[in-house]
């Protein structure tokens, strides 16, 4: 799959990097055209904010109507770490609210493989370290064993993110990631552990999404900004809020039907569950 090779440096001081997107300078700025014409979401530092192609981590920090609010911080702060260390960026220091770096051995290098930007500008990205051979803004095929050197799928590996596609990611390296976060489930890794998606969560108090319980981040986002900060919460017509907030259609890749997120998602009272597996879902972006 033709994918374009950008070189550069990952930076996080100053910024408020997590698990799935960091800030990223690229060697020669000129390569960005590669994606085409349109909004990206770079600074006058030249960094641009990625997103990591496949994987959503937990929240560290999400602006709800009711105020900005995170999923079990422990978890989330581990995908943070995760990345960060594997970019080999070191000595890594927060400020109080352990939102945003204040200092750290950054500059690491390392490349993308991206196609497309995203609605707000970030380039969707497979994200490496190191310094590849091919040369910088060259087109390489980017296949299944490749794609296993990435932050993306080493991440999903560690049980650290759940999987999340959208449309235009191609099978075979859906089917790649896949593997990865089935076997993550499997030996119970990271955020699996406690991971309450598919089996269900009773949402009498806003700290079970917040503090206690992870779910797919996605689900999260939307029941955030339903609740808008109430506690306890209150449930009563989330499912017709949601139809009318997302109407794209999602693919359930097991039967190839197409349907809606609020048709996905099962609300018993307080009991709230997502009917198939992350992995099983294709959205619209």
């Amino acid at each position: 799959m033709g994918f374009n090779l950008i070189k550069g440096t990952f930076h996080v001081v100053g910024y408020s990097p997590d698990g799935d997107s960091i800030r990223f300078r690229a060697d020669n700025e000129a390569n960005w055209s590669l994606l085409g014409t349109g909004r990206l979401t770079i600074n006058s530092k030249k960094d641009v904010q990625l997103r990591l192609e496949g994987i959503d981590t937990l929240e560290t920090h999400f602006t709800a109507p009711g105020g900005e609010v995170h999923q079990p911080r422990s978890l989330a702060n581990a995908a943070t770490d995760f990345l960060l260390s594997h970019l080999k960026i070191t000595d890594v220091v927060w400020d109080s609210a352990h939102r945003n770096v204040t200092a750290a051995k950054d500059g690491t290098p390392g490349y993308i493989l991206t196609r497309q930007k995203d609605i707000n500008g970030r380039p969707v990205s497979f994200v490496f370290a190191g310094t590849p051979s091919e040369q910088d803004g060259s087109n390489i095929f980017l296949d299944s064993n490749r794609l296993k050197k990435s932050l993306n799928h080493q991440t999903l590996a560690a049980g650290n993110a759940y999987p999340t596609y959208y449309q235009g990611l191609f099978a075979e390296l859906r089917q790649t990631l896949t593997a990865a976060a089935t076997k993550a489930r499997t030996k119970q890794l990271g955020l699996y552990q406690q991971d309450k998606t598919n089996s269900g969560f009773v949402l009498d108090r806003l700290a079970v999404i917040i503090d206690e319980q992870p779910i797919l981040p996605k689900l999260f986002r939307r029941l955030s900004e339903f609740i808008a900060g109430e506690d306890p919460p209150n449930l009563a017509g989330f499912l017709t809020w949601l139809a009318t907030r997302d109407p794209k259609p999602v693919m359930i890749i097991s039967t190839q039907n197409f349907t809606h997120f609020d048709n996905l998602i099962e609300v018993k009272g307080q009991q709230v569950r997502l009917l198939e597996l992350p992995e099983n879902l294709i959205f619209s972006p």
